[in-house]
């Protein structure tokens, strides 16, 4: 009886120590953002070329590319341009040598910012109020020789969110 008593005791000497441990808990949350959306608003248009006479369109132009981007807030996006080299009409091709590419916050050229684009290389921006306007100009240079033809090829943009 003793030795029960001895236990007992012990054990009573053992439960404070357990009833003192305290916990505590925090919540795990996120909130998944609202996903970019990227349209191609319009094409970047030449129009009519003439051989051996190069041919520029200002982003300002109203025959200049367009491209628009809606996402969240004022997030930060990586966009890549995949800016062709040429113009093709069948076999025939017609070089671009330059572009000019502006971002604004409004769909209005005014005050747009030039960025330093090349082909596959990511650029970073930030979205206005959740949107991103891009205006790209540029200059076909035909031949004195230049094939006549409907010339085209493809400006693509891809963007994605930073994470900033």
């Amino acid at each position: 009886m003793r030795t029960a008593r001895l236990a007992a005791l012990a054990a009573l000497l053992v439960l404070p120590a357990i009833a003192s441990a305290q916990s505590a808990t925090v919540a795990a949350t996120a909130t998944v953002v609202t996903p970019l959306v990227v349209t191609g608003t319009a094409g970047l248009a030449f129009g009519n070329v003439f051989q051996g006479v190069n041919k520029s369109v200002l982003f300002s132009d109203a025959t200049s590319g367009r491209f628009s981007i809606t996402g969240f807030g004022t997030s930060q996006v990586a966009m890549t341009f995949t800016l062709p080299t040429t113009l093709a009409s069948g076999a025939n091709t017609l070089p671009i040598d330059t572009y000019d590419v502006r971002s604004n916050g409004t769909n209005v050229t005014a005050g747009a910012t030039a960025l330093t684009v090349t082909s596959g290389v990511p650029v970073n921006a930030n979205l206005v109020t959740g949107n991103l306007f891009l205006f790209v100009g540029g200059r076909v240079v035909p031949a004195v020789a230049q094939a006549a033809g409907a010339y085209t090829a493809n400006i693509v943009l891809a963007a994605a969110y930073t994470g900033l």
